[in-house]
């Protein structure tokens, strides 16, 4: 028995920090979409015993450390279903650390194949608590599509589907700490928050120039100088015609929006000569 997934990568078109939690996490609120650049999961049930996962990546853990495998883990922990002898394999194509949950996507897809396999009749609202318990990111991953994510990232709120646009989405070949973001971040002496209400307005109208206009990602707020190659790709997406541009989570990708095929496509060809790990994407709606 073989099933095989796409884990589509998320942009952040808002990501906001309202406030600080008592266990120590964050109160968020961030509107998200997800958009075609995928990796492939494939979920094959194996005769022998244990849990196995291949990668086309070398660099990825193998074992509890990777998404994939905590997600399979948990799905059975909680169902409490016999577990199988089960092998993933991970076709990566989301560039790792870059802000995009191509982790939590992949592990997402690995719930969502289980479901199908192990138990259809399971509902939305449990699957994604199942991953809650494995990461922030991943309720929103195995939702996807254009959501408000509030709390920790586990309250979501369905969304009008984002007007059809191009994404040029850019990562740089340096990595960001979301930890050291995190402890940067002092709520109060944030200078600038997204204007997440008027962003959603915008999505209920289907205006793409009006949700453009309202990006904001209180992260870049605090990013450390030494991470400038952040800004010089947001410089340059708007100079090639982006009507807006953003990082997304806690970078350091940036993405810009472009209305006019063309000029993504020369957008793309401008910035791979700088940034080989650039990609032109379109919105996708929700996985499930």
């Amino acid at each position: 028995m073989v099933c095989t997934e796409k884990a589509f990568a998320k942009l952040n078109l808002s990501l906001d920090i309202v406030g600080r939690r008592d266990d120590g996490y964050h109160d968020m609120r961030m509107v998200m979409q997800s958009i075609d650049l995928a990796d492939t999961v494939t979920v094959s049930q194996k005769e022998e015993t244990g849990l196995y996962l291949t990668a086309d990546a070398p660099y990825l853990p193998r074992g509890n450390g990777n998404i994939a495998v905590k997600a399979a883990v948990r799905f059975f922990e909680d169902t409490k279903l016999p577990f199988p002898g089960l092998s993933i394999d991970l076709q990566k194509r989301i560039p790792t650390c870059a802000g995009m949950a191509g982790g939590s996507s992949d592990g997402a897809a690995v719930l969502r194949v289980l479901r199908r396999l192990y138990l259809p009749e399971m509902s939305q609202e449990r699957l994604e608590a199942i991953g809650a318990r494995v990461g922030s990111d991943v309720p929103y991953c195995v939702r996807g599509g254009t959501v408000l994510a509030e709390g920790r990232g586990e309250r979501l709120t369905d969304l009008p589907q984002f007007p059809f646009c191009w994404f040029v989405v850019c990562k740089p070949p340096c990595s960001v700490s979301t930890p050291e973001l995190f402890r940067l971040v002092q709520v109060k002496h944030l200078r600038f928050h997204p204007k997440t209400d008027e962003l959603l307005a915008a999505l209920s109208a289907g205006d793409l120039e009006g949700a453009a206009r309202r990006l904001y990602n209180v992260f870049e707020d605090v990013l450390p100088r030494k991470y400038s190659e952040v800004f010089e790709i947001k410089s340059r997406l708007l100079e090639l015609g982006a009507m807006a541009a953003s990082m997304t989570g806690s970078g350091p990708t940036v993405f810009g929006i472009f209305g006019d095929k063309p000029a993504a496509e020369n957008a793309v060809e401008a910035m791979s000569a700088a940034f080989p790990a650039t990609f032109l994407c379109v919105p996708v709606p929700a996985a499930v």
